[in-house]
C-alpha cells in the first residue's frame, strides 16, 4: 500500500499504522535457492543486496513473497544517503558497501508462504500470519526486522 496525505487521521478498529521508514520499498521473494529483490516499480534491486540474498537463503523457510523496506542503519537512525550509494554499477563497489554499510530488510507485509498464496486475504489476516512467519522463520537472523504496527 502506498501512503497517502490526509486531512484527518482515520480512526477505528479497521485501521492499522505503521511507521514511514527512510528507505526502498522492495519485495522480497524466495523460491528455493533462488532470491528476487524487487522495486515497487519492478527494478531488480537483487545485485545491489547480496548480504540480502544470503540473509534470505539462511532463513528455514524455503518460499515465500515479503513485502517491506530495505535500509542502512548508520548511527541511531537510516541513513537514505549510505542506501542511494548501494546502486552503483560495479561489481566491486557494491561488495565493498555490502560488508561496510550492511542493509537492513523491514517487514510489513507477508504475501505467500509455503505455496499459499495470502494477497488477496485482508491485512487483518495477513499481519497475524507475518507476525507467526517471523517467530518461526525470522528470528535470530540479525538481517530481518518485523516493522512495528498499531490499531
Amino acid at each position: 500500500m502506498e501512503a497517502r496525505s490526509v486531512d484527518a487521521i482515520p480512526r477505528g478498529q479497521e485501521w492499522q499504522y505503521e511507521p514511514k521508514w527512510d528507505g526502498f520499498r522492495c519485495l522480497l521473494s524466495r523460491r528455493g535457492n533462488k532470491v528476487d529483490l524487487r522495486s515497487k516499480a519492478g527494478e531488480d534491486l537483487t545485485r545491489y543486496f547480496p548480504e540480502l540474498v544470503t540473509a534470505a537463503l539462511d532463513l528455514p523457510a524455503s518460499s515465500f513473497l515479503l513485502d517491506g523496506e530495505i535500509v542502512v542503519p548508520r548511527a541511531r537512525s537510516f541513513s537514505f544517503d549510505d542506501l542511494l550509494q548501494r546502486i552503483h554499477p560495479a561489481a566491486s563497489r557494491v561488495k565493498k558497501l555490502a560488508m561496510e554499510t550492511p542493509a537492513l530488510y523491514l517487514v510489513f507485509d507477508l504475501l505467500a508462504a509455503d505455496q499459499k498464496d495470502l494477497a488477496a486475504a485482508p491485512l487483518s489476516e495477513r499481519r497475524p500470519a507475518l507476525e507467526a512467519f517471523a517467530k518461526a522463520t525470522l528470528k535470530g537472523n540479525p538481517s530481518f526486522h518485523l516493522s512495528p504496527a498499531t490499531t
